[in-house]
């Protein structure tokens, strides 16, 4: 892999910080133009051209500020197309463009698996996802997570000798809850933080689901010890099984509302656990994870697009997904034709772009 340039770099990063320019677009764009230093030498006009007032890309002063805020806390930045990108990581669709790092970066690339569960856990939740984070990290596992209070907390505790991971929906520098401080300093010096929010930022609320995103796409597998029926932990079971990950769960008493997350999960089919030997027997089976091709959807688009035929596929769009060659089909136009305007649409706040080539208003 070629290592990407100085400008490069600070190109995806500035491409990742724009308003609208989300995963899927990102990878569209790197996809279209062929780097980030073209798409955002591109951008402006594509946003121009859509009609769209106000946008503007972030300001080269404030991408340098991130990387000052990254230097300052003694922070590493690893960039989508980096080659100690996780590589179980790069094969989720799509993959975070940008991620901070605190303390080795290189256990993202170990064999990993997610360890989530209830914040407000029992003391017997607490003492199983302790004692199976140890054996899962003795056998050569690194333990993913969360650093929330509970069963995260407890899967970092037993873990720390060998090594975890802590992703966080703030900067890595955002230490919350205030009370796992001193297992924040534990990590960084024993194991790695990471997240894909600017160093300095808070973590809001709509962080978290990106943050489970990434444990899971770092992850083999995901374990959930406890968990409610509407908890953080079951979107993160979601998640890791449309990644194509293994989702395991701790049966618990059906008296516990605690064990209603774990049961319901094993009702829709995932692998029951109750020890480190259930995960190491999944793992017998042959399951490979790739980074998918690198063929662009764009071939045969022109540079710029008739205003009529972007209304023309923006006019097919409804708030149900649809897949772009569905679109194609429909317009009898070429797919590569379809996806430019869908990016374009995208880009003006009048499309949606979901992983698998999906759109919708």
């Amino acid at each position: 892999m070629t290592p990407l340039s100085d400008a490069e770099r600070f190109a995806r990063l500035r491409l990742a910080r724009t308003d609208r320019v989300g995963p899927v677009a990102f990878s569209q764009l790197l996809q279209r133009f062929g780097s980030a230093v073209r798409a955002v030498e591109a951008l402006p006009d594509l946003v121009r051209r859509s009609g769209r007032d106000g946008y503007a890309l972030p300001a080269v002063e404030r991408v340098e500020a991130e990387l000052a805020a990254g230097e300052r806390v003694g922070a590493r930045l690893i960039l989508l197309g980096d080659a100690d990108y996780p590589p179980v990581l790069a094969a989720v669709d799509p993959p975070p463009p940008v991620l901070w790092t605190l303390g080795d970066p290189t256990l993202l690339s170990r064999p990993c698996i997610g360890v989530v569960g209830a914040r407000i856990a029992s003391a017997g939740g607490q003492r199983i996802a302790r004692g199976l984070s140890q054996q899962l990290g003795e056998a050569g596992h690194v333990v993913v997570s969360g650093l929330a209070r509970g069963i995260d907390a407890a899967a970092h505790m037993g873990a720390l000798p060998t090594g975890t991971v802590a992703v966080l929906g703030g900067g890595v520098d955002d230490i919350y809850p205030s009370e796992n401080a001193d297992l924040y300093r534990q990590i960084v010096e024993k194991g790695c933080i990471v997240s894909e929010s600017p160093v300095g930022a808070r973590a809001q609320a709509r962080d978290f689901p990106r943050r489970n995103r990434i444990i899971s796409g770092l992850s083999r597998g995901v374990i959930v010890v406890e968990a409610e029926i509407r908890s953080g932990s079951l979107i993160t079971a979601r998640l890791a099984n449309e990644q194509g990950r293994d989702v395991f769960a701790v049966p618990g008493s059906p008296l516990d509302p605690r064990s209603k997350g774990p049961n319901e999960l094993l009702r829709q089919g995932a692998i029951l656990c109750e020890g480190l030997e259930d995960v190491e027997r999944a793992f017998t089976t042959l399951r490979t994870l790739r980074e998918p091709p690198a063929d662009s959807p764009f071939d045969g688009a022109p540079d710029d697009l008739d205003d009529a035929l972007i209304e023309q596929v923006a006019a097919l769009l409804s708030p149900v997904p649809t897949p772009r060659d569905e679109l194609a089909r429909a317009l009898d136009m070429p797919i590569g034709v379809v996806a430019a305007a869908l990016l374009e649409l995208s880009l003006a706040g009048r499309a949606s772009l979901l992983p698998g080539g999906l759109a919708s208003v």
